[in-house]
């Protein structure tokens, strides 16, 4: 996440011109001159700079130690990038963590649940650093498991849920769990934001919105022949991921974090097209090329 977008920069000066243009036109028709025009103008991107100048100063705090020992002790990818690329790791992880609004549900919210879930937007995220995490939400923890009407149950059959308009929730024991092994290809947290990319015309389909179109059947293709292999029980990927492709999409990003190495070995195309996704190899996190557009190949993303 950058703490200035060019995007940002264009859409606020572009709308500062206009609506100040148009100010200043109805303040000389009026006789009161153009002094409103630039009244407007400072408005709007006084408005625009209210998020970079917040970013800007979260990102000049120091990184807690408590925090950094947490990450070096349960985020190996984390552990593994050299000091620029944690400083990035970090302030991703500020970033979240004040622009996202968390609460429990008969469970206290510590430092290490909302740590925990920061750590997951800031690995998905790290590999293109222009992608912004989707607007303002809930984080809502439980307990334990729950079911489908939301009340908490040993026996639910939910460790955690992702809604296009609403809250992610999540059980915490399962989040502890979760980063408690972090090479098992089971982590709800990745899990859950994974579905949050997925999410299109308010349904997760197993196509990432960030998805290029002109990749998109050579990814529908993938997901079809990974899933025969799920059912058939030759992948690597647990049975739930035969559910349908957006569990399937969810579950594979669980192991791509988590297991790149058997992922890349038995899965191939499969590790090769989430690598160009996300733009990274969490094999190797030091070795990282950032794209600033297409990279040619059959899974490219489309510009943020």
């Amino acid at each position: 996440m950058r703490i200035v977008r060019p995007v940002t920069v264009w859409f606020y000066g572009m709308l500062a011109l206009v609506l100040g243009g148009l100010a200043a036109l109805v303040g000389l028709r009026a006789g009161v001159g153009a002094w409103p025009g630039g009244v407007v103008a400072l408005g709007v991107l006084a408005v625009g700079a209210r998020k970079p100048l917040r970013r800007w100063r979260l990102a000049r705090r120091a990184f807690p130690e408590a925090w950094r020992r947490w990450l070096e002790a349960h985020v190996p990818f984390y552990r593994a990038l050299d000091v620029a690329g944690r400083r990035r790791f970090e302030r991703d992880v500020q970033f979240f963590l004040a622009e996202q609004r968390f609460e429990g549900v008969g469970v206290e919210v510590t430092d290490e649940l909302r740590l925990a879930v920061a750590a997951g937007a800031a690995l998905l995220l790290h590999g293109r650093p222009d992608w912004e995490w989707p607007a303002r939400r809930t984080i809502l923890f439980y307990a334990d498991r729950f079911d489908a009407d939301y009340f908490e149950d040993e026996a639910g059959e939910f460790d955690g849920m992702a809604h296009a308009q609403g809250p992610i929730i999540l059980s915490a024991k399962a989040v502890e769990e979760g980063w408690a092994v972090p090479n098992d290809g089971s982590n709800v947290v990745l899990h859950e934001l994974a579905h949050v990319f997925d999410f299109g015309d308010l349904d997760a389909d197993g196509m990432p919105t960030l998805l290029d179109p002109a990749s998109a059947e050579a990814w529908r293709r993938l997901i079809r022949q990974e899933m025969v292999k799920v059912r058939q029980g030759r992948s690597l990927l647990r049975r739930y991921a035969a559910t349908n492709a957006a569990e399937f999409f969810a579950v594979a990003v669980e192991n791509f974090f988590e297991r790149p190495e058997l992922l890349a070995h038995r899965h191939p195309e499969l590790f090769a097209a989430l690598r160009a996704f996300f733009n990274l190899d969490p094999r190797y996190p030091g070795a990282l090329d950032f794209a600033s557009g297409g990279s040619g190949n059959a899974f490219d993303t489309k510009p943020p």
